[in-house]
């Protein structure tokens, strides 16, 4: 049971290793149990925090000072928190910005998101650079009345490997975002399949005139189909996309009727599986907003927003065959050769591991969603020569505003 309180006790962070790190409380109080890993953002916690990417994990912020400008209800990605717990060194005493309506820990604890404060994060990260991300748990209160068994708690809980978790956020109902651009200034329709989507994807879409219908994860081919989609978008999600088999199904019979489909961090990974491609867990994956990302074939680099611990099996520049044609590893991360991208070379279709969408920035990839625009526009002109999207410069049929080419 779960208590609200703004007074500071003990909390303590074990992880599976057997390391115990002390702290205060910080949110609310009482016992979460999930995947310990770092985020290296200096910036949009908010953003952070309600990402559905984050469902079972426990966040730890390298950056030192957390809280700054509070909490508003504008900078949401969703509906709620997900991270199952927060770890931050030195939280805001006082939250300091004109849109905070209230102090990060006070709606940590009216959501029953239980944290802990005082953490030398930086020492942690260190450890979950060289041992990998592991399962951990932060207890305070009563959850601390038998601290022998803290450990064996940390242990009986599931591994994020096999985890399948996009049923645990992804949109009960059905709903639609209309283009901003008015109704009748609509270009197209796009069918959006939610494993986790972020309030920003479609929101960035209806900017360029895009219709996005968002539909749960359980959704069939006669579903899609029936709302006569320009396009289909595979949106990020939590868990282990080796789980995704319904998702995996589905973006494969999209890409047998050879609809324009675009894929981002989860997406990505699922339509590598569609491609035949094998996915694994990576040791403390990508999660931050200063990740470089190169283009192959051209060399160009962006400066990106990603959060993911599982990626695709391929090395840059690396054409393979598929069941739909030659596709290629079209960007990579030059951290670690971590496919970072995928395009088909037969078919309009493509992904990225990154977020183009990312609210709290770097917008350095925002052009994708032209490029999906300019996909949907030009379905037969899907591939460049170079092995990437093509680029339609100039195209009259653009909306305003649209940024064509990076």
């Amino acid at each position: 049971m779960l208590t609200k309180t703004t007074a500071r006790g003990l909390a303590l962070l074990v992880l599976e290793d057997g390391a115990i790190v002390r702290g205060e409380t910080y949110g609310a109080v009482g016992q979460t149990l999930g995947e310990a890993v770092f985020a290296t953002g200096m910036t949009g916690y908010q953003e952070t925090l309600t990402d559905p990417s984050y469902r079972r994990q426990i966040v730890v912020q390298t950056a030192p000072h957390i809280g700054n400008t509070g909490w508003n209800d504008e900078d949401d990605e969703s509906h709620r928190i997900w991270v199952a717990g927060y770890v931050v060194r030195d939280p805001a005493r006082l939250p300091s910005n004109w849109r905070s309506l209230r102090p990060l820990g006070e709606e940590l604890s009216a959501q029953s998101v239980v944290g802990i404060s005082g953490v030398d994060t930086r020492a942690l990260t260190r450890r979950l650079r060289e041992h990998g991300s592991m399962r951990a748990g932060i207890f305070s209160g009563d959850a601390l009345a038998d601290p022998t068994q803290l450990l064996a708690r940390v242990l009986a809980s599931p591994p994020m490997a096999g985890a399948d978790l996009v049923g645990e956020v992804t949109t009960s109902n059905p709903y639609t975002v209309p283009a901003t651009r008015g109704v009748a200034q609509r270009r197209f329709r796009v069918v959006a399949l939610d494993l986790g989507i972020k309030f920003n994807t479609p929101r960035m879409m209806a900017a360029l005139g895009i219709e996005t219908h968002v539909l749960p994860a359980t959704a069939t081919l006669e579903q899609v189909l029936e709302l006569s989609p320009d396009g289909v978008f595979l949106s990020n999600g939590p868990g282990d996309p080796a789980t995704a088999h319904h998702a995996v199904a589905l973006t494969r019979e999209v890409l047998a009727r050879r609809v324009p489909l675009f894929g981002i961090c989860f997406g990505n990974q699922i339509l590598g599986r569609a491609l035949g491609r094998g996915t694994y867990k990576m040791r403390y994956g990508h999660r931050g907003i200063n990740v470089p990302v190169v283009e192959h074939a051209t060399g160009r680099v962006a400066i990106t927003s990603q959060n993911h611990g599982f990626a695709v099996v391929g090395e840059p520049g690396e054409r393979f065959d598929s069941d739909f044609g030659t596709a290629v590893v079209s960007h990579f991360c030059p951290n670690d050769n971590t496919v970072e991208g995928l395009t088909c070379l037969e078919i309009p279709a493509f992904s990225v591991q990154y977020h183009p969408e990312a609210a709290a920035g770097p917008h350095d990839a925002a052009y994708l969603f032209d490029r999906f625009y300019q996909l949907m526009a030009h379905p037969d002109r899907h591939s460049a020569p170079n092995g990437g999207p093509a680029r339609v410069e100039n195209d009259d049929s653009a909306p305003n505003g649209a940024r064509g080419g990076n």
